[in-house]
């Protein structure tokens, strides 16, 4: 009996060169875009139909042996036309008269291909245990959580195994209804965790077994935490460095003075030599963020010379003063 060909690649919108990781990215948008909860009416029956032919070219796309099988077929036959289940290359095609009850959610052009699921040696689907995946996510911290370390909470939404299904996707001959096949639901938890002092931007924390849950009982896998560090309004961070600016009055950049800086450990008095000049640096030796070797890095002034704007006559007057005596002289 001949069947239609169906173009998995064109079901998916993915080039017949995709990586698996396009594949599957693919894959999870349109399973998003077409699941039927998301539906009503009509619409709904089509886009259960819809993710019916979603998961099965998904099903053979991601299996490299399946994918190999399909490839194969793919180079003498196009989409539309019909396939007569005959041996070619080397490969059986099953040409039994298949009950389209039995077909599930699979298309007859499946069935012809790989058998139909759940018929006694024909099942392109095993039970077999398989290591959840890792998860990795961004974790943003302060530059005082950083700095100090400590506990913090997150929320935290992923995707653990269908209960249903226990993560196959299927029931039956079908595919599973309550996860539209895809075999997982998405799930929100709260987790404390642990940050140690020195951590820094790009670095990454590892929660082991707080991944995605193994499949036929095997472990689960890890999360991982890409720390990124969110804007300060006091500080910049360049690698372990801090800056910060302080302003002067010109007084004190001329004649000097002892001023108050903030760092992270509270404010601490910094002496001002006599004649800094604007756009300068002071070093702050110990005041950075924790090095990896131990110890700490430097924190940097960044001097800015600010004009008062609620002058005195008083003080206007010691300013022109200034100004005669700097033009009775050579004006440097």
């Amino acid at each position: 009996m001949a069947v239609k060909y169906q173009d998995y690649y064109e079901i998916l919108g993915i080039p017949r060169d995709a990586s698996a990781k396009d594949i599957k990215a693919a894959y999870r948008k349109l399973a998003r875009k077409w699941h039927p909860d998301l539906h009503t009416g009509k619409k709904k029956d089509e886009a259960e139909e819809k993710l019916k032919r979603i998961n099965e070219a998904y099903e053979v796309l991601k299996d490299n042996d399946k994918r190999a099988k399909y490839d194969r077929l793919g180079e003498n036959w196009q989409a539309g036309q019909e396939f007569d289940g005959a041996d070619r290359d080397g490969f059986h095609y099953y040409r039994t008269n298949i009950n389209p009850e039995d077909l599930g959610g699979f298309s007859d052009f499946f069935a012809s291909l790989f058998g139909v699921p759940g018929a006694a040696g024909t099942s392109p689907f095993q039970s077999a245990s398989r290591p959840g995946q890792d998860i990795e996510t961004n974790l943003d911290l302060t530059l005082e959580e950083l700095y100090h370390g400590g506990n913090k909470s997150i929320r935290l939404t992923s995707r653990q195994l269908c209960p249903d299904c226990q993560g196959q996707g299927l029931r039956g001959r079908g595919f599973c209804s309550r996860c539209g096949g895809t075999g997982n639901l998405p799930e929100e938890k709260n987790l404390d965790i642990k940050i140690p002092p020195g951590v820094y931007a790009g670095s990454t924390i590892r929660l082991k077994g707080q991944g995605s849950q193994g499949l036929g009982g095997a472990a689960a896998g890890d999360l991982y935490l890409k720390v990124n560090l969110l804007p300060h309004p006091l500080f910049k961070v360049q690698e372990r460095d801090l800056e910060t600016s302080i302003s002067l009055r010109p007084e004190q950049a001329v004649l000097g003075d002892k001023v108050k800086a903030p760092t992270l450990e509270g404010s601490v008095t910094v002496t001002i030599p006599a004649g800094s000049r604007n756009g300068s640096r002071l070093r702050l030796k110990g005041k950075g963020l924790p090095l990896k070797e131990g110890g700490r890095a430097d924190q940097y002034l960044l001097i800015q010379i600010d004009i008062p704007r609620d002058l005195t006559e008083e003080e206007k007057n010691l300013y022109r003063k200034l100004k005669e005596i700097r033009q009775g002289g050579d004006g440097k």
